[in-house]
């Protein structure tokens, strides 16, 4: 197995793809979170056309990661999408509601 990463030509163009045609992994701690931060699945998927790829992990430790902010209706939340370009699809690894103590007022960047 090699040590180069196989990332994405375009990070953000391959998470909306794979959202669009379920090409999509959920892992177990997403599963846990979604319940406890009340972001249903539904809404993941149908905020698609809204993701913004805020922050990019290329060494994350499994796969290469991408931090998305995203919006439905007046609902903002990120959501952590590893990208398995091999195997043509994204894992869902975690989301959350942005902390407006840690995030800036577009909960986009973080704060300092």
């Amino acid at each position: 197995m090699s040590d180069e990463r196989n990332l994405p030509d375009d990070a953000l163009g391959f998470i909306k793809r794979c959202v669009l045609e379920s090409r999509l992994l959920w892992t177990y701690h997403v599963n846990m979170r979604m319940r406890n931060r009340f972001i249903p699945r539904q809404v993941i998927l149908e905020a698609a056309d809204s993701y913004e790829i805020i922050e990019a992990y290329p060494d994350d430790k499994y796969l290469p990661s991408y931090l998305v902010y995203a919006r439905h209706g007046s609902t903002v939340f990120h959501v952590l999408f590893a990208a398995d370009v091999e195997n043509q699809n994204v894992r869902v690894v975690t989301v959350y509601h942005p902390n407006p103590e840690k995030w800036g007022d577009d909960l986009r960047s973080r704060r300092s």
